[in-house]
């Protein structure tokens, strides 16, 4: 008898894991939104180095529309002034096939979604109660429908829901001081940027990334900023001190911009349950300074399916523990970066600038902090 799964959130965790088990066929399985539809507006960027992309060739990602994909060659390195500092060179990472990507995050989710919309998605489903019956576990919803499955995959964010119906000890994320604030450029408004790479300006209590998203000369804009609230009273004036540091930034500024507080987890715990399993931000939420979000929630969806498909004895345990090693590591460059790149002391920014030029021509360095990370 096939096993069946309930995959509790659409967001890219989700709905990978949903294409690796429609994919193999040997699984009855289900995703459950709390919301009436996906979020197909989102028009922000996302970027997805070869680790992911490795992951993503194996559900055929290759057939989105190259229209839609961008692949830039190297990251531009700023000061806040726009003063170049030093550059990466991307494709040192690259393999057969297996390209950095940038791209808009809808466009993944629509990719995401094609195989599994009509018959493996539901929409409206917020969990009321769970059990266990006959060693399976019964999900009951507030709409008085159910499902006994043989396993519940929690793929909900950061804030997990499901998490609160099957652990005791608490996984609160915590807030870290900054907002993300969002916006899409239709040019460089300005700046002196090679709009076909990257580009990270790094500034006094901030940092901003411009990066294609699409042949389309659409550009990606979040500029990251360290704010005590999680709701600006005023994006436009919080905005002003960067723009002090930058007068050219304040047409950057004028866009139609949206912001969002940051959070990330600062532990990892292990399901107390043998039947559930947490993936994407629901087992760790990163700050998004490595731009590896999206990445680490394919890379935990795809090592869940290959533990499920084994059928290995004590699959909770290894998956924990291999998870828990891999998002260690992406966790402590995130927050080294996040430390790093908004340095305010004009002294300690000359240090850092000197220490990336030397340390970013050295391929043993780029190799252990990046290498370990894009290519896994």
């Amino acid at each position: 008898m096939k096993k069946k799964i309930a995959i509790i959130g659409s967001g890219i965790a989700g709905l990978t894991l949903a294409n690796f088990l429609f994919k193999d066929k040997n699984y009855e399985f289900m995703v459950y939104e709390k919301n009436e539809s996906l979020p197909l507006d989102e028009g922000y960027g996302i970027q997805l180095s070869i680790n992911s992309i490795r992951i993503l060739n194996k559900i055929n990602f290759s057939k989105i529309k190259s229209e839609n994909l961008y692949h830039p060659k190297a990251i531009d390195f700023y000061d806040i002034q726009n003063k170049k500092i030093c550059d990466l060179d991307l494709t040192q990472f690259n393999g057969n096939k297996h390209e950095y990507t940038t791209l808009q995050r809808s466009t993944l989710i629509e990719f995401l979604k094609d195989d599994i919309y009509t018959q493996h998605l539901r929409f409206g489903k917020k969990i009321k109660e769970v059990s266990e019956l006959k060693g399976k576990v019964l999900i009951k919803f507030d709409d008085n429908t159910n499902d006994l499955v043989d396993y519940v995959i929690g793929a909900d964010g950061i804030f997990s829901n499901t998490r609160t119906f099957f652990e005791k000890k608490t996984n609160k994320p915590v807030f870290k001081n900054a907002l993300a604030i969002r916006t899409i450029l239709n040019s460089k408004s300005g700046l002196d940027i090679d709009q076909s790479k990257i580009s990270l300006m790094m500034g006094k209590n901030c940092h901003l990334v411009i990066y294609p998203i699409n042949k389309k000369k659409e550009l990606n804009f979040v500029c990251i900023l360290r704010h005590k609230k999680t709701v600006p009273d005023n994006i436009k004036t919080l905005l002003e001190k960067v723009v002090i540091q930058n007068p050219n930034l304040e047409k950057v500024f004028e866009e139609n911009l949206k912001s969002w507080p940051l959070f990330a987890t600062s532990k990892m715990l292990p399901s107390s349950n043998s039947k559930v399993f947490y993936i994407g931000d629901a087992f760790n939420g990163f700050l998004p300074t490595l731009a590896q979000g999206a990445g680490q929630s394919i890379e935990s969806a795809y090592e869940l399916f290959k533990l499920i498909k084994d059928e290995r004895g004590n699959i909770q345990n290894i998956y924990f523990q291999e998870r828990s090693k891999r998002a260690k590591i992406v966790r402590r460059r995130s927050n080294f970066n996040f430390f790093t790149f908004h340095l305010s002391s004009k002294f300690m920014q000359i240090i850092r600038n000197f220490f990336m030029k030397f340390l970013l021509k050295r391929k043993s360095f780029v190799n252990s902090y990046l290498g370990t990370v894009y290519k896994n």
